[in-house]
């Protein structure tokens, strides 16, 4: 809508115009009744006399005014392409902004996890498995939140799970520990709680989200980077000796490429090269390290904890392991397979 403003025989003029048409005539603040005159003229009546516009030119950007039918003046409307371009650009930039919000970019997300995870198997395992994922990366950020590390939040990504990402940097091996076995050690919560609601209901629902809870809680306990245990064993072994971490850590590479050689886990294979990287950059920057390693208290102590949380899931799936329902029985016989 274009408005463009003019004065005739001391009368204050408005006319609106949209789309090559001529929408209102307004005479100070008084809006004036408009008809057609002729062909491709418009008129409207003022206390003064009768005022006209020819909108012919409309579409070349120009209006004529005629007071009477006397001369003809023409004016030139307003550039519009200048202040669509400026609207454009305004809602492309309220568009980023949106799209930078943290808060949008964690709700699309997770909105894309729950619709894939149900397209691949049902809207019930697709709840299940998000809020497994959720309460495992909510137990790291409230790990972060008592070494007072900031944390942007909890972002899940469709087909890989979830991570809990900080603003600053952890600066001690058993930071990284107590955060990294914090989200299974909350998951492992997940699966007693199940079990007890289990027995306390008897729907196999509750058992379903222990048993997935443990299964996926194990996986990311596995000793490879970038999961939980892979963190786990780099904080303890890196704190003997860099070659004893730098050895160690390979290690669980190889057994990570023949755990994804025997299951087929092509994406374990992708975590994998990530966690090599980072075991050769740490490594090769261990002599300017600004993480306070682990004394020997600490690596016991940690390694006693992995141990225990790693226990806990293990016996919630030996729990199930002879139930008639085979989803239950499933996670025990593949890791006794």
């Amino acid at each position: 809508m274009t408005r463009i403003e003019f004065t005739i025989l001391d009368q204050n003029f408005s006319v609106l115009v949209h789309d090559a048409q001529l929408m209102q005539v307004f005479c100070g603040q008084q809006a004036l009744p408009i008809e057609d005159h002729s062909q491709g003229v418009i008129k409207a009546n003022f206390t003064q006399g009768e005022v006209q516009f020819d909108i012919t030119q409309l579409a070349q950007q120009q209006l004529g005014i005629s007071i009477d039918g006397k001369q003809w003046q023409w004016l030139e409307l307003p550039a519009t392409q200048a202040e669509s371009k400026k609207n454009f650009f305004g809602l492309a930039a309220l568009g980023f902004k949106l799209v930078k919000s943290a808060n949008v970019i964690k709700a699309a997300l997770a909105g894309a996890s729950l619709a894939g995870y149900a397209w691949l198997f049902s809207w019930q395992f697709a709840i299940m498995l998000v809020a497994c994922l959720v309460v495992h990366e909510y137990g790291h950020v409230r790990a972060m939140q008592y070494f007072k590390i900031k944390t942007k939040g909890i972002y899940l990504i469709p087909f890989v799970g979830g991570l809990a990402v900080s603003d600053d940097k952890i600066t001690t091996r058993w930071q990284d520990v107590v955060i990294s076995l914090m989200g299974p050690a909350f998951g492992l919560i997940t699966s007693i709680l199940g079990v007890v609601l289990y027995y306390a209901t008897e729907l196999e629902i509750f058992a379903a989200v222990a048993v997935l809870s443990a299964l996926l809680n194990l996986f990311n306990l596995l000793p490879i980077l970038p999961l939980d245990g892979g963190h786990v064993l780099k904080s303890i072994s890196f704190s003997m000796r860099s070659w004893v971490g730098l050895l160690v850590c390979m290690a669980g590479v190889g057994f990570g490429l023949w755990l994804s050689y025997t299951f087929g886990l092509m994406l374990l294979v992708f975590f994998l090269f990530v966690g090599s990287l980072e075991i050769l950059f740490e490594w090769r920057a261990r002599h300017a390290s600004h993480l306070l390693p682990l004394d020997r208290y600490g690596q016991v102590f940690s390694a006693v904890m992995y141990i225990l949380v790693v226990a806990g899931h293990v016996a919630v799936m030996m729990h199930f392991a002879d139930s008639e329902n085979v989803i239950l029985s499933l996670p025990m016989k593949v890791l006794s397979s």
